[in-house]
């Protein structure tokens, strides 16, 4: 099994154990005389075989996210690099958003005039090369996890 599918299948799970846990939730209780409308232990027991199916999973992703190398630099750490990156984006973004924000007014000489403490355009330059890097960095996690089979 490809990398790639086995993080396929544990999005799968865990999406699976959400609805598992909403509709254990809409079956906890029922009106006295009344059944539920799914057996809530049938439930359980599903729940258990999605988390135990997951937890082999995880640990099989994780050990071969580990001793899986691109050049000398392991998968771990491109993926800890690529989460990094994209909270730099999201921050930045949010920040240049700000910062370029233009106050619509008419400004007469007693009015107090807002101005950016950054220079906008030379920073977006720089979240620009950001991003590109975060692309390039993203599609070679993409191709390993395609390539690589899962240990």
């Amino acid at each position: 099994m490809k990398l790639a599918l086995a993080l396929s299948e544990r999005a799968d799970l865990q999406e699976k154990i959400g609805d598992l846990a909403a509709r254990l939730n809409k079956n906890a209780k029922v009106q006295e005389g009344e059944k539920p409308t799914e057996d809530p232990n049938a439930l359980i027991r599903e729940l258990d075989s999605c988390y135990e199916r997951l937890e082999v999973l995880i640990a099989k992703i994780n050990h071969t996210n580990d001793v899986t190398m691109c050049g000398d630099v392991s998968l771990v750490e491109l993926l800890a690099k690529r989460e990094c990156l994209l909270g730099k984006i999201q921050k930045m973004k949010s920040f240049l958003l700000k910062s370029s924000d233009l106050i619509d007014r008419y400004y007469t000489k007693s009015e107090v005039r807002i101005y950016s403490t950054v220079p906008v355009a030379e920073l977006q330059e720089k979240l620009d090369a950001l991003c590109k890097e975060y692309r390039t960095l993203d599609d070679k996690i993409q191709e390993l996890n395609w390539t690589t089979e899962l240990i």
